[in-house]
C-alpha cells in the first residue's frame, strides 16, 4: 500500500485491487455518472479492469493517478482524488469524487490541495489544469477556491466543460 500524504482528517493512498467494491460504488453513484460520465462498471470484475486499466496503469505510466481517499480513523473509504493524464489535455488534470454522505464537510478540498502539492512535488509537474461541466457548481467553486482559475470553454468528449489551470 502506497500512502500519498496525510492531513489531519485523511489518508490518501493508491489503489489497490481489494478497493474494487469502493469503484463500483463510488462510479455508480448518481452524482458521478452526472458529472463526470458513466464508466460502465456495474461488477467486481469490471471494477478490477477498471482499476488495473486506469488508475494503476497511470502510475506505472506517469508516476501518478487517481488515489483512494480514506478517513484516517476508522480507514474508511470516502472518495477519489488525483492527477490524470489524458491525451486530449496537454497537462496532468485534477479529478475528484466523493460519495454524496461526505460532501460539504471539506473533505474534496483538503485532499486536492494536499494531493496537488505532493504530486506536483515529487513528480516535477509545473502545470495542472481540471475540467468541470458548467453547471457542477460545486466543483467549479472548489476548483477557484484552491488557486484554479478559469482559462476557458473546451469541447471534450462530446459537451462543453470549463477548462482550469493551476500554475502552483
Amino acid at each position: 500500500m502506497k500512502v500519498l500524504c496525510e492531513t489531519e482528517r485523511l489518508s490518501i493512498r493508491q489503489f489497490e485491487l481489494r478497493d474494487a467494491p469502493f469503484i463500483t460504488r463510488i462510479l455508480n453513484d448518481d452524482l458521478f455518472i452526472r458529472y463526470i460520465g458513466d464508466k460502465n462498471v456495474r461488477t467486481h470484475e469490471d471494477a478490477i479492469n477498471y482499476l488495473k486499466a486506469g488508475p494503476m496503469a497511470s502510475y506505472e505510466k506517469h508516476g501518478f493517478g487517481l488515489n483512494l481517499v480514506c478517513l484516517k480513523e476508522p480507514r474508511t473509504p470516502i472518495g477519489m482524488c488525483g492527477l490524470l493524464k489524458r491525451d486530449e489535455l496537454e497537462n496532468p488534470d485534477l479529478g475528484y469524487a466523493f460519495l454524496p454522505e461526505y460532501s460539504g464537510k471539506g473533505y474534496a478540498r483538503e485532499a486536492a490541495e494536499n494531493t496537488l502539492k505532493t504530486v506536483m512535488k515529487t513528480c516535477s509537474v509545473d502545470e495542472v489544469v481540471a475540467v468541470t461541466l458548467p453547471e457542477n457548481v460545486r466543483s467549479n467553486k472548489l476548483l477557484e477556491i484552491i488557486g484554479f482559475r478559469f482559462k476557458e470553454t473546451i469541447e471534450l468528449y462530446g459537451s462543453e466543460n470549463n477548462l482550469y489551470e493551476y500554475l502552483g
